[in-house]
C-alpha cells in the first residue's frame, strides 16, 4: 500500500464507525494513531522535498532567463555590427534557453499542484490524528470506570456487605437483651435519678454506634 492510498483510506475512514466493529477498541484505536503519526512524517517528507525541489526550479529558471536575456543583448549587439550572422547564433541560443525554461515552468506547475495537495492532505490527517487522540482519551475514561464498578461488585458480592448487615443485626438483639435486662432489674422497684442518668448515657453510646453502623451501611449501599 502506498503512502497516498493510506492517507486516503484514513481521510476517508470513520473513526466511529471502525471502533464499534473492534473487538479490541482500546488496541485498534492506538494502532490507528500509530498509523496516522507514521503517514503524517512520510506525507511531511514527501512535502519538504517537493518545496526543495521547487525552490531549485524556481533558481534554474533565474539563472536560465538571465542568460536569455544576455543572448538577446548579444543579438542586438551583433545587429548593430551588422554581423547577422552571429545576431542569429545569439538567438537560437536565447531559444534553446527558452525551451528549456519553458520546460521547468510546466515541471513547477506540476509540484506546485503537488505541494498544495500535501497541504490540504496534511490538514486533514492532522484533524482525523486530532479526533483519534480524543476518542483515545474517552475510551481510557470509561475502561477505567468500568475497572471501577466491576471492582465495586466485587466488593459487595465477597461478603463484606453482608458481614456488615450481620453486624447491625447482631448489634440490635444486643440492645434488645440490654433493654430486658435493665426492665428485669426494674421489676419490682422503682427507678432513682441515677439510675435514669445510667440509662441514658447507655442508650446515647449505642445509639452512636447504632448510627456510625448505618451510615457505613448506606455509604457501601449507595456504591452499588
Amino acid at each position: 500500500m502506498t503512502i497516498f492510498s493510506r492517507l486516503t483510506d484514513i481521510v476517508q475512514s470513520n473513526i466511529n464507525a471502525l471502533l464499534d466493529k473492534a473487538e479490541e477498541p482500546e488496541k485498534m484505536i492506538r494502532l490507528m494513531i500509530q498509523e496516522m503519526e507514521d503517514t503524517l512524517v512520510e506525507v511531511r517528507s514527501t512535502a519538504v522535498k517537493a518545496i526543495a525541489d521547487k525552490k531549485e526550479i524556481l533558481n534554474r529558471l533565474e539563472r536560465l532567463d538571465a542568460a536569455a536575456a544576455e543572448w538577446q543583448e548579444k543579438a542586438g549587439f551583433a545587429l548593430s555590427k551588422n554581423r547577422e550572422d552571429l545576431a542569429k547564433g545569439a538567438l537560437i541560443a536565447k531559444n534553446k534557453l527558452l525551451d528549456q525554461c519553458n520546460a521547468l515552468r510546466r515541471e513547477l506547475a506540476g509540484i506546485e499542484l503537488a505541494i498544495d495537495k500535501y497541504n490540504a492532505d496534511l490538514g486533514q490527517l492532522q484533524a482525523k490524528l486530532d479526533e483519534a487522540k480524543s476518542k483515545k482519551k474517552s475510551i481510557e475514561i470509561r475502561m477505567n470506570t468500568a475497572q471501577k464498578r466491576v471492582k465495586i461488585r466485587q466488593t459487595l458480592h465477597d461478603g463484606r456487605v453482608d458481614d456488615a448487615i450481620e453486624r447491625y443485626s447482631g448489634l440490635e438483639r444486643r440492645i434488645n437483651e440490654l433493654e430486658a435486662g435493665a426492665e428485669v432489674y426494674d421489676l419490682g422497684k422503682g427507678r432513682t435519678l441515677d439510675d435514669e442518668f445510667a440509662d441514658l448515657a447507655a442508650e446515647s453510646a449505642i445509639g452512636d454506634e447504632l448510627a456510625r453502623m448505618k451510615a457505613e451501611l448506606a455509604k457501601k449501599q449507595a456504591k452499588s
